[in-house]
């Protein structure tokens, strides 16, 4: 995707030197376009605990170049063990980090010491790359989605509602929920998105609107309330979500407040589509709910809001009452039962078991 003209990923190795890693700190967006650069493994780690790089896809190939950062300090097994150990922890929800590391891992523990370093390179660049495909097919899919439903209005504008931010800042390049509208978009299909803002951190209001902006799609940032309201009226045609993890039955694990809107949409007849890469998928588990570990972060990002002032600085101030205590729980799971359908990068399924099945089969 591009900005200002210039095409991006939202990964890259650092050309001048060839080793290391260049991000958005998407801490800074849409204000500011900071784009750092990474030179060791506690580096990574911060970026993806502080959420300066953030989106289940992103962040596996961003632990995946920190493995190679790692290693260029100390290439030996023990050492490795312990790198990837706290990559791995750095976010629990995200099944991708952990596929990522557990992927890495399974090249290298084969690799003489002395290799590990162009080998762990090698990989990174394989699992970007392969991020990138996947979700450019899942835009093809998706965006199937939205012409069938510019169909069925004859022409007329067609209304997604997302949440979160599942575009290229959340993956290496194209997204997921937001492929299918890049695309949608490309073919001609009037198509307007209602950005939910997503509390606490404002995802959507800052990047999932940063990217739309740039690529002069229509949009509207609404309140997270406001979605259900929409429904009620016949303002949103279909729900496109991403997703950090889900289960081989199709339970969904997303940014917090997606259960809420699935739970809307299911009440006003709005079809939920979830958009995912297959590396997404956690065979391993049956039950979200009980399952999927839920991220709990700092409360300050609940008491508190950062933004830009009229003067132009960016200011943090305290949004509750003295002494209020925050909880912050990061995502919530909506239940298979409530979701139309999963788009991933091999087609459209059920979400279910069986509907996950018919699309990997070698998972039987």
């Amino acid at each position: 995707m591009k900005i200002d003209g210039i095409a991006y990923r939202s990964v890259w190795v650092e050309p001048a030197d060839g080793w290391s890693v260049r991000i958005f700190d998407q801490t800074k967006l849409p204000w500011a376009l900071d784009i750092l650069r990474l030179t060791g493994v506690a580096q990574i780690a911060h970026a993806i605990k502080s959420m300066q790089v953030r989106g289940a896809p992103l962040i596996g190939a961003v632990a995946a170049y920190g493995i190679g950062l790692a290693l260029r300090a100390d290439a030996s097994s023990e050492a490795m063990e312990r790198d990837c150990a706290m990559l791995a922890e750095t976010r629990p929800t995200a099944v991708n980090l952990r596929w990522a590391v557990e992927r890495m891992l399974a090249v290298l523990r084969n690799t003489r010491p002395e290799h590990r370093v162009a080998v762990a390179y090698a990989e990174a660049g394989r699992i970007a790359d392969e991020d990138v495909a996947q979700c450019e097919a899942i835009g093809r899919f998706g965006a199937d989605l939205i012409a069938d439903a510019a169909a069925r209005k004859g022409g007329q504008r067609v209304n997604v509602l997302t949440h979160c931010n599942a575009g290229w800042l959340a993956t290496v390049d194209w997204g997921t929920a937001i492929a299918p509208i890049y695309r949608a978009h490309e073919r001609g299909i009037d198509v307007h998105v209602w950005v939910d803002e997503t509390r606490p951190r404002n995802q959507g209001a800052a990047l999932t609107a940063f990217e739309l902006g740039g690529h002069g799609i229509a949009h509207t940032v609404i309140a997270d309330n406001a979605g259900g309201h929409l429904m009620q009226h016949g303002e949103v045609d279909l729900v496109i979500v991403g997703t950090d993890r889900v289960t081989r039955t199709g339970d969904v694990a997303n940014k917090i407040g997606t259960y809420l809107k699935a739970l809307a949409a299911r009440d006003n007849a709005v079809p939920f589509w979830v958009a995912l890469p297959s590396t997404t998928i956690d065979w391993s588990i049956a039950d979200g709910v009980a399952d999927i570990p839920i991220e709990e972060r700092s409360a300050a990002e609940v008491t508190h809001l950062t933004g830009r002032t009229a003067s132009g600085e960016l200011a943090t101030i305290q949004v509750t009452a003295p002494g209020s205590p925050g909880a912050n729980p990061a995502f919530d799971v909506t239940p298979a039962r409530l979701v139309t359908g999963l788009i991933t990068e091999r087609g459209r399924c059920d979400a279910s078991a069986e509907g996950l099945l018919s699309l990997f089969p070698e998972r039987r």
